[in-house]
């Protein structure tokens, strides 16, 4: 009962601080508007491309560079940007299952609701059908929620090791390939209105993968935060 009530109490802080400043959001967000229409620019001067064989292959896998991308540049700094002396407060009034859960709780709303406003932007800008629009929704909010997971639980060790980011980019790389792999092929299911059942399997091995990272997370952290 005391871990959810301190998880509260923090994530409470978390969108307390992100509404006042707006600067993970804000940021995030602009990056993405501007990086669309970069793209879209770019796409514009290919005569053809929209018309293509592979359009809706190259439209799936673009915006799933787009959102990872945009999820380093949210999550990476979860634990970089917190001060000596916050941490060292946090660590005097709270477990530290109790922090990397709201952490990882706060990152997932953030980046659900940047990844629906991005999907909202990405169809503005680059119009395609989708055969399953829901599904493919709720395959955006699966893949946020394990971008939030990797990379919280990353920044956690990498801000332990001097804040180093090149750290953070290998250890996230042979977790978030196979994550990647899968987002794109339930959300190309989803384009191509295949059968819900087919997706099944895919979706099950992508909520485990979110299990072992968030567990891995809550026996990890406390050994890190004790440094």
């Amino acid at each position: 009962m005391q871990l959810i009530s301190q998880t509260w109490e923090l994530l409470k802080k978390e969108i307390l601080l992100e509404w006042r400043s707006k600067y993970a959001f804000n940021g995030v967000l602009l990056y993405v508007v501007s990086t669309v229409f970069v793209c879209y620019i770019s796409f514009n001067l290919s005569p053809g491309f929209s018309t293509s064989k592979g359009y809706p292959i190259v439209w799936n896998v673009l915006f799933w560079i787009i959102m990872l991308f945009a999820s380093v540049n949210a999550i990476a700094k979860s634990f970089m940007q917190e001060s000596r002396s916050r941490l060292l407060y946090y660590y005097s009034i709270a477990s530290p299952q109790a922090i990397i859960l709201s952490k990882t709780i706060y990152n997932i709303m953030l980046m659900s609701l940047l990844s629906i406003l991005a999907l909202v932007v990405y169809l503005l800008f680059f119009t395609n059908t989708l055969g399953d629009p829901f599904f493919y929704v709720v395959t955006v909010l699966l893949g946020s929620i394990s971008f939030s997971t990797v990379f919280t639980m990353i920044s956690a060790i990498a801000s332990k090791a001097g804040n180093n980011g090149t750290l953070m980019a290998i250890l996230s790389f042979p977790i978030i390939i196979p994550v990647i792999l899968l987002l794109i092929r339930l959300s190309k299911n989803a384009m191509d209105g295949i059968d819900r059942s087919f997706s099944y399997g895919n979706m099950g091995v992508l909520l485990a993968i979110n299990a072992i990272v968030i567990a891995t997370a809550l026996l990890l952290f406390p050994f890190l935060w004790r440094d």
